[in-house]
């Protein structure tokens, strides 16, 4: 495989930054989307400029721009070998502590944002035999108290093995990614045992890595101080 592409929402900050800058160590182009431009520009220039890594504001809650946005990685990169759906955030836990319209726009994101995605790079990577990573969380392997957050990424674990089932017939591996406490922007105060961004960012390189007869259907990861 020639120059093969890295798409990668939610790529601005975080794992998805330090996935990028993983992908391009590994020599894969990348298309980084997010809706903070500057910061999209910053990091596709780190990464070596226009021949090496596009920036393309993209609101993954808005199908149209999602449409968009992987049609447009399609036709500048001309591939899409990796769809790292990654976009999504947190909301403080309680039913009656965090914003409704903030449950909303998280609600949209970390859910119908992976939906729109898969369905708007689903023909690229049926054309590359490509791989789809999702990331979800240890969140979603428990119900922690008062935490809608935890529901979404229930929901982003379903969706990737409803995805994986129907997609291995047309050739395209399915990852789900589950890390614990991570020091990223997602948290105001960083948990005392947490894993980094670079952490997580290896361990999807590691699922895209493997040869074609492998795949890492879900990796779970945490700190080994992280109990729950």
């Amino acid at each position: 495989m020639s120059d093969p592409v890295f798409l990668i929402t939610g790529a601005s900050s975080g794992i998805g930054a330090a996935t990028a800058r993983q992908a391009s160590e590994a020599g894969y182009r990348t298309a980084l989307l997010a809706r903070s431009e500057d910061r999209l520009a910053a990091l596709a220039e780190e990464l070596g400029g226009a021949e090496c890594s596009i920036p393309v504001r993209c609101d993954v809650t808005e199908w149209d721009e999602v449409e968009h946005a992987v049609a447009e990685v399609s036709a500048t990169l001309g591939r899409i070998d990796v769809v790292f759906a990654n976009a999504g955030f947190g909301a403080v836990r309680g039913f009656t502590e965090e914003s409704p319209e903030h449950w909303r726009s998280m609600v949209l994101t970390n859910v119908l944002g992976l939906a729109y995605t898969i369905r708007a790079s689903v023909d690229a990577l049926d054309e590359s035999g490509g791989h789809l990573v999702i990331t979800a969380s240890v969140a979603g392997h428990v119900a922690l108290p008062g935490s809608l957050y935890s529901a979404t990424k229930h929901a982003a674990r379903s969706i990737g093995e409803s995805a994986r089932k129907e997609l291995l017939h047309r050739g395209i591996r399915t990852t789900t990614i589950s890390p614990g406490n991570v020091d990223t922007p997602f948290f105001d105060n960083t948990p005392d045992v947490h894993l980094t961004d670079d952490d997580v960012a290896r361990a999807v390189m590691y699922a895209v890595s493997q040869p074609a007869g492998v795949g890492i259907n879900e990796i779970l990861m945490r700190h080994p101080g992280q109990e729950t």
